[in-house]
């Protein structure tokens, strides 16, 4: 398997567990905070999709889906157009509320289709093209797309134990 391959698996796997997390929950199952200062499942999975959607977009020098596709006015969220939940509060957190998962899943699929078109045709060369000199040392896109695998991994986790304590009610 070539870098490009183990990028699309990986991500891949991303998609699988967002569906699989999202699958029958509706619009009050998946705001649903374990406390007041918890994240939701909707939140959750929003803000991986942002912050993929943000680094993929970055790096490859386009406009994010958000915005491209109209997705920023469909889910119609009280933050401005940039917002990634980077930095949000727990009352940020409340104010995302979608109507279904359905939602949810079809921005994700859209990050993860301009994802997996700007990983097909990388090389592992390419990987080592730094891409942010603001950190010592400097993030190459190998780094940088690891970075979106690891957050994406983690909080797709905490929406799946979110998930598993509401099934438990």
């Amino acid at each position: 398997m070539n870098c490009a391959g183990l990028l699309a698996d990986a991500f891949g796997r991303i998609r699988t567990a967002v569906h699989d997390v999202v699958e029958g929950l509706d619009a009050d199952a998946l705001a649903v905070r374990l406390d007041e200062d918890a994240n939701s499942i909707a939140w959750l999975v929003w803000h991986l999709s942002r912050i993929q959607d943000d680094h993929i977009a970055d790096v490859a020098g386009t406009e994010q889906v958000w915005t491209a596709q109209g997705w920023a006015d469909r889910f119609a969220l009280p933050f401005a157009a940039r917002a990634t939940g980077y930095g949000h509060t727990a009352r940020d957190v409340a104010q995302v509320r979608v109507p279904s998962g359905g939602l949810l899943t079809g921005y994700h699929d859209a990050v993860h289709e301009r994802t997996l078109a700007f990983v097909g045709p990388l090389t592992g060369a390419a990987l080592d093209r730094v891409v942010d000199e603001a950190w010592t040392p400097p993030v190459t896109l190998g780094v940088r797309l690891v970075s979106v695998l690891s957050d994406d991994l983690q909080h797709v986790g905490q929406a799946a134990f979110v998930r598993g304590a509401l099934l438990r009610r």
